[in-house]
């Protein structure tokens, strides 16, 4: 079937079909590769391109999804839209006793206070498809990080790091307030902020 498209049309597709888009451009790479070598390299080009052109996607993960990594969702949220970055943000436990629970309301409090709502969140539990899903996936703690890496495939295993090592140079977990005060989520919360603005620089600096 012949369809026409106006600029708008394109526009659309390109911005909003792009994973597709560039599926379609692998399974044509793979049918050219060992046969014509020249568009084997333009496919590769163009594939490589859009590729950057998707949004970043990051998985922040603790043990129940209640206390930090939703704070982390909802922190690094809010910076990206502050500094116009496009990323897909989520956050998981490493275990389920939560499971479509709101998080802990000492999170919901403490991130209320700085302007952010993370009420709507549902807790989750990391699946084996997050690792195809997702670009980074942070460990709170190197609890976290061993659990990860002991359930991803070979291939996501490059992507999985302690958040605050990747994003501040510090080897520091970031510590399970659960037990703690209403004192203990505030410096969670600094923590993360903190974390978070270093890896909105570094991923703007991708961008631009």
């Amino acid at each position: 079937m012949e369809m026409l498209l106006d600029g708008g049309d394109v526009e659309f597709f390109l911005f909003h079909d792009i994973p597709l888009l560039v599926t379609g451009l692998a399974m044509a790479r793979r049918m050219f590769q060992g046969q014509n070598a020249g568009a084997a390299d333009r496919f590769d080009i163009l594939f490589n391109t859009l590729d950057s052109m998707k949004p970043m996607r990051i998985l922040f993960v603790c043990l129940g999804n209640i206390c930090r990594s939703p704070l982390a969702e909802g922190i690094l949220q809010q910076q990206a839209a502050e500094a116009g970055l496009e990323i897909i943000v989520d956050s998981a436990g490493t275990g389920g006793w939560h499971v479509g629970d709101a998080p802990d309301p000492r999170s919901i409090a403490v991130a209320a206070r700085h302007g952010i709502d993370i009420s709507g969140q549902r807790c989750r539990r990391v699946t084996p498809e997050d690792f195809g899903n997702f670009d980074l996936i942070f460990g709170m703690d190197r609890r976290n990080v061993d659990h990860l890496r002991a359930l991803a495939p070979d291939a996501a295993q490059m992507r999985i790091h302690l958040f605050l090592d990747y994003a501040l140079g510090t080897a520091t977990d970031v510590p399970d307030p659960y037990y703690e005060s209403e004192d203990g989520f505030e410096t969670v919360y600094r923590m993360l902020s903190a974390g978070c603005s270093s890896l909105i620089g570094r991923l703007d600096e991708r961008f631009s």
